[in-house]
């Protein structure tokens, strides 16, 4: 049976992804032909070995786990840096550095509650990435041509997103939730931005890790995203769309299991729950939003920047008693690092690309000092 190339090691990560634990190779070539049909024993220990350190991590009793899904053992959890830029803004702290570098330097038990929104497909904020799009090339992203004088933000193309650039964003969010889980404390909230053409695997991967799934928000806006007529046939089709006009976009909704009740968890942790809208309206899954403004793109031009309407209403709502440190490890332009600013809440965020943390910087302060009308 003639198989494409890669078939093989893309099912030992699959199934390697879904265990707790190392498995080893004969149970690792059980799961394998479960997957794809039969493959000897002997193909998947010379797929390990060859791809033994960059892939996989090799364990006693040869055993084989994913590589950075479990702590090797010789490895300390200092042996990764952290960069020593921060800026500090009232009850807002942000540092410059990789998250897993500071998951891994923080106290077990120390934050109440993440809002994020995250890399959707990891390939779009890789370094060279972001150079095209800032140099307006395109790459992974496309740049939407100006509209009656109105300059739009570039779209990340998740459609062009490989087999295995999918497996690398499995892997990532099961690694980065295994981090957070030690760092949370129990019941907290973890609300992560996503797309309906990545959630699916985004919640596996986080599900996975050990984080109670607990549904999702529903964003209600109308995005450029979608609708197009089939490039280059447009005449021809001029009936049909491609994808259906995105007008929602999902967060997911996860939180570390609670110790106890949900009162016990209250009393012990003061999370476990949503903070209520009023003592009459309790917090909804779906909301109302609008695209970003114009004065805060002015404020902070980041092509993913979430208006600060939104944004409050759901920092406001993660900490049930409204107290605690609200986390987000992926900052961007500080949006909800700020939105935590204006709704009085500690916050702390980690920024890896050097330009988003200056830009954060300077906007933080002004995004927080934004008047927005409640509706």
């Amino acid at each position: 049976m003639r198989r494409r190339p890669g078939e093989v090691r893309d099912a030992i990560v699959q199934v390697l992804s879904e265990r707790a634990s190392a498995a080893s190779v004969k149970e690792i070539a059980d799961g394998v032909t479960g997957l794809i049909g039969e493959v000897p024993p002997s193909s998947v220990r010379s797929y390990l070995q060859l791809n033994t350190p960059t892939l996989f991590a090799r364990m006693d009793r040869a055993q084989y786990v994913l590589n950075g899904f479990e702590e090797p053992r010789a490895a300390p959890r200092a042996a990764r840096s952290l960069s020593a830029a921060s800026f500090r803004f009232g009850n807002t702290a942000l540092h410059h550095g990789d998250c897993s570098a500071w998951l891994d330097a923080q106290a077990a038990n120390s934050i109440q509650a993440v809002v994020t929104d995250p890399p959707y497909g990891l390939v779009e904020y890789s370094d060279i990435e972001q150079d095209k799009m800032r140099q307006g090339k395109g790459g992974v992203w496309r740049i939407p041509p100006s509209f009656d004088g109105a300059k739009r933000s570039p779209l990340p193309r998740f459609t062009v997103l490989t087999a295995g650039d999918l497996t690398a964003l499995e892997r990532f969010f099961f690694a980065w939730g295994r981090g957070l889980m030690r760092v949370l404390v129990p019941g907290a909230n973890v609300v992560v931005a996503s797309n309906p053409l990545l959630s699916h695997v985004v919640s596996g991967a986080l599900a996975r890790s050990g984080l109670e799934r607990r549904g999702e928000l529903v964003r209600l806006v109308m995005t450029m995203r979608g609708g197009d007529r089939p490039k280059a046939a447009h005449v021809e089709f001029n009936d049909v769309s491609v994808m259906p006009r995105s007008m929602w976009e999902p967060w997911l909704l996860f939180r570390k299991p609670i110790d106890g009740r949900v009162q016990d968890n209250l009393r012990k942790w003061g999370t476990g729950g949503f903070r209520r809208i009023s003592a009459t309206k309790p917090f909804g899954d779906v909301i109302e939003s609008a695209p970003t403004r114009a004065v805060e793109r002015k404020l902070a031009n980041h092509p993913s920047l979430k208006p600060q309407a939104f944004l409050r209403k759901v920092v406001r709502g993660v900490l049930p008693l409204g107290e605690g440190v609200v986390l987000d490890p992926f900052a961007g332009s500080g949006s909800t690092l700020a939105a935590a600013e204006a709704v009085g809440y500690q916050s702390v965020g980690i920024e890896r690309d050097k330009a988003y943390f200056a830009l954060a910087a300077q906007a933080i302060p002004k995004l927080a000092a934004l008047r927005i009308e409640s509706p």
